[in-house]
């Protein structure tokens, strides 16, 4: 019979501090509190989603009471503790997803079971996950436990909208602040998840998902998860571009050298053939602005690290980057954000887009008339 089918995210999901996705600054803090026995009793992971909160909440959860922790401070996954908690039979670990559990009530259930010492290990660890839905009566029925908890219980709260939380709750805990996570960090586990599924990917089809998912992981690995299912064991960039619905990076290098060199027919033909694509207008003047920063980005040798691209993307950003004057550059980034800014109010949202681009192609035509000028005027 043949295996049911698991989503990557889940599949994947890190299972020790060390395999944790970009985010070494907590992992590190984690580790060294469990070795040197300096653990808080109350946590709170902020953070966008997809990004790891519960998953070290869980790691966390399943290392403080493992038996025979490693030298490098990670659970063994073999004594009684580790085994129970991988088949989820762990009785000192409660999860509470405060969406949907979010009365005094069930805020009151909680409080009861943390009376109770451990059966197995050392601690009884309680994860709430989206601790920003419990309701300012579940809040304040939680504020004493939280402050004078037993010494077997730790509370890991977990929330991504850390704004919402009520200082009270705050002053409680130690505040761990999840970062986004970096582009190549993404690209970079995309590839093993790849690799070991079989699948054989292009690097820059593996970027455009991690770009696409915006720093979180459990996003990037839905979209891989997709693209793997319309695109079979081959995944090429362009299926990628396809079916996320992303503008190719050659139609912003073509249509940056026609308004470099005052091109209006195949400005004014390139975009509408982004039109007729499918793609809205302000999704690709955003994308044009992204792409004459990374051009200015190129400009200077100490800032081409910030370019966020494959090797051989770059090498073409620096060739056009060559062609273009750093006035022109500036010049088109100021017209593209007035037309970024007034896009949704404009009437005719296509002209506002085509008076922009005919703005920048004469840009050059603009600074050489005035050159022309000043030579004339000195001449006389």
């Amino acid at each position: 019979m043949e295996e049911p089918f698991v989503v990557s995210a889940r599949k994947y999901r890190p299972q020790t501090f060390e395999t944790v996705v970009g985010q070494q600054h907590i992992t590190t803090t984690l580790k060294n509190a469990i070795k040197n026995n300096h653990l808080a009793q109350a946590f709170l992971f902020c953070g966008p989603r997809g990004v790891g909160k519960t998953t070290c909440a869980r790691i966390l959860a399943k290392t403080i009471n493992c038996f025979n922790l490693t030298a490098e401070t990670e659970a063994c996954d073999k004594c009684d503790s580790c085994t129970s908690f991988n088949s989820g039979q762990s009785l000192n670990v409660f999860e509470l997803d405060a969406a949907s559990n979010n009365s005094v009530e069930d805020i009151r259930n909680l409080i009861d079971q943390v009376r109770f010492a451990p059966q197995l290990g050392s601690h009884k660890v309680y994860i709430i996950d989206e601790v920003h839905m419990l309701s300012s009566a579940a809040f304040n029925a939680f504020l004493k436990t939280l402050e004078e908890p037993p010494k077997h219980a730790i509370f890991i709260l977990a929330t991504t909208e850390k704004h919402k939380i009520i200082p009270t709750i705050l002053s409680r805990c130690q505040i761990f602040d999840f970062n986004r996570i970096k582009l190549d960090d993404i690209s970079n586990h995309l590839g093993y998840i790849a690799k070991k599924e079989g699948i054989t990917a292009e690097d820059e089809a593996l970027r455009i998902i991690a770009q696409k998912a915006d720093g979180g992981l459990r996003d990037a690995c839905s979209m891989f998860d997709q693209m793997v299912s319309f695109g079979g064991n081959t995944l090429t960039y362009k299926t990628v571009i396809e079916n996320l619905h992303v503008l190719d990076y050659d139609y912003y290098f073509k249509i940056t050298d026609a308004l470099n060199t005052q091109n209006t027919s195949t400005v004014l033909l390139t975009f509408n053939e982004i039109l007729d694509s499918g793609f809205d207008g302000h999704h690709f003047i955003a994308g044009l602005g992204e792409h004459i920063r990374n051009l200015l980005v190129c400009k200077d040798a100490a800032t081409i690290q910030l370019l966020e691209v494959s090797e051989n993307v770059k090498q073409k950003y620096l060739q056009q980057a060559q062609s273009c004057s750093t006035q022109f550059l500036l010049k088109s980034l100021g017209i593209i954000n007035r037309c970024d800014t007034s896009y949704k109010t404009a009437k005719n949202q296509r002209l506002q887009v085509e008076i922009a681009l005919l703005q920048i192609s004469y840009l050059n035509a603009a600074s050489i008339d005035a050159e022309k000028k000043k030579i004339v005027q000195n001449q006389a």
